[in-house]
């Protein structure tokens, strides 16, 4: 690849990250196929496939790509940090906050602050000595917290 062609790619990449910085998922996933189409890059995986995940829907897609970039560069929080958007764009909160904590210990960074933060924290069971799973603390817990008591 040429060097002209490879400053083109990363501007239309610096773009892609302006506009998913903004929230404008749609405009970072037009600017992110152009450099990609421009320059094959795996580091840019991991945007494209939230992108892909939370635009299209292409959830599969969006897993794939995230785990490529992760292969890519395993080290770069940031892989992990759309790798749990797009789990969270699944519905799947669970491995979304184990990609999440897996990009803190590679270094963490602000953004996955953040999401952990809007994520919250479960609150203790509302018996102690059940099990969170058992039967009466679910109950007890969604009827205290429909009561606004939780």
């Amino acid at each position: 690849m040429d060097p002209q062609s490879g400053a083109i790619a990363e501007k239309d990449f610096k773009q892609a990250q302006k506009e998913l910085e903004a929230g404008n998922v749609l405009a970072a996933l037009a600017c992110l196929e152009k450099a990609l189409k421009t320059w094959d890059y795996p580091g840019w995986y991991s945007y494209l496939g939230f992108c892909i995940s939370k635009e299209r829907g292409h959830v599969t897609r969006g897993l794939e790509l995230c785990n490529k970039a992760i292969a890519h560069e395993e080290n770069n929080p940031v892989h992990y940090l759309y790798l749990g958007k797009v789990y969270l764009v699944a519905g799947d909160k669970t491995l979304a906050l184990q990609a999440l904590r897996q990009g803190m210990s590679h270094g963490g960074g602000h953004g996955i602050e953040e999401l952990l933060a809007s994520i919250g924290t479960r609150k203790p069971p509302v018996i102690p000595f059940l099990s969170r799973d058992n039967p009466l603390n679910k109950f007890l817990g969604i009827l205290l917290g429909r009561l606004g008591l939780r």
